[in-house]
């Protein structure tokens, strides 16, 4: 018990010197730990089952729900900047200055098939490729 309340101690004294603006675990360690606990509270819940504890069996293995669904949880692309430059969304799409609409249609289609989320690519590229064909068609 002891471990346990100089743990915490330890981890408010570096959240309260840090301001809590430095992250403890990025989202890949996040997701790692997520899932090792996510283990342990099912392992904990077959356990206390066993030993005929049926409430805190179930209440374990609640937490071990949450736990492993929230380990399953991607990340949420930031919006694309809204002061993207004509020369970034032309540099973006590969398309010159003197590029039509149906030109800019085109590269838009040809790069959103390439990287669309369902055909295994990113949120961020994808919304990327949206700002940049909004910027140069006016939309």
């Amino acid at each position: 018990m002891l471990y346990l309340a100089l743990g915490g101690a330890l981890l408010v004294g570096y959240l309260w010197l840090t301001g809590g603006k430095v992250p403890i675990l990025k989202r890949r360690e996040w997701r790692i730990l997520t899932a090792a606990m996510a283990l342990v509270a099912f392992t904990a819940a077959a356990f206390v089952g066993v030993r005929g504890s049926w409430g805190a069996a179930i209440v374990l293995t609640v937490v071990g729900l949450w736990l492993a669904a929230s380990s399953r949880k991607t990340a949420v692309a930031p919006p694309p900047a809204a002061s993207m430059s004509e020369a970034e969304a032309r540099r973006i799409l590969g398309v010159g200055p003197g590029a039509s609409k149906a030109e800019v249609q085109a590269a838009y289609t040809r790069l959103m098939r390439a990287v669309h989320p369902d055909k295994g690519g990113t949120v961020g590229l994808a919304s990327q490729l949206n700002a940049a064909r909004d910027r140069l068609l006016g939309r």
